[in-house]
């Protein structure tokens, strides 16, 4: 079987720590793979918050994820804190492409835990169709912030 793989940019914009819950830990002991996706998820949104914006406020639109891939590499583990880092590309005139890249600290190393990518499309939840992305958010993803510093938060962490 064919092995999908979200090849990933050579840098990243953003990064936050993200704790690993009980709630995360599936029958196998490690995180499942659901829980990848929600750990990928709240790295999205500390990404978006910290451009000022939400999935549902983006410049004047909100967005939907159309698709996601995950390539799993190694595991998590309770008590683990991921480090995640989110960077836009690949960006058209209705949406763009979130690289996500999932690592964590073991035995003094960094260790790439998971790697995906999410397509992400300008969405207007009322009339239910897909609009171009606005001018300003299209800025925003391509210089990674709204405004100089406005990443650092206190789950700041620097790649």
């Amino acid at each position: 079987m064919a092995r999908l793989k979200a090849e990933l940019p050579g840098s990243f914009s953003f990064s936050c720590v993200i704790p690993v819950r009980i709630t995360d830990i599936n029958y196998g002991n490690h995180v499942g793979n659901d829980a990848i996706l929600s750990i990928i998820h709240e790295a999205r949104m500390q990404f978006l918050r910290g451009m000022g914006y939400t999935e549902l406020q983006f410049a004047g639109t909100g967005m939907i994820m159309t698709a996601v891939t995950i390539e799993f590499i190694n595991e998590l583990f309770y008590g683990d804190t991921v480090i995640a880092s989110v960077t836009a590309d690949v960006i058209s005139k209705v949406g763009f492409t979130l690289f996500y890249k999932l690592e964590k600290e073991s035995q003094g190393n960094i260790v790439l835990v998971a790697a995906a990518k999410t397509d992400m499309l300008c969405y207007d939840y009322e009339k239910k169709r897909i609009v171009p992305l606005p001018d300003e958010a299209r800025v925003s993803l391509q210089s990674g912030s709204r405004q100089s510093g406005s990443h650092q938060s206190g789950n700041q962490h620097s790649t």
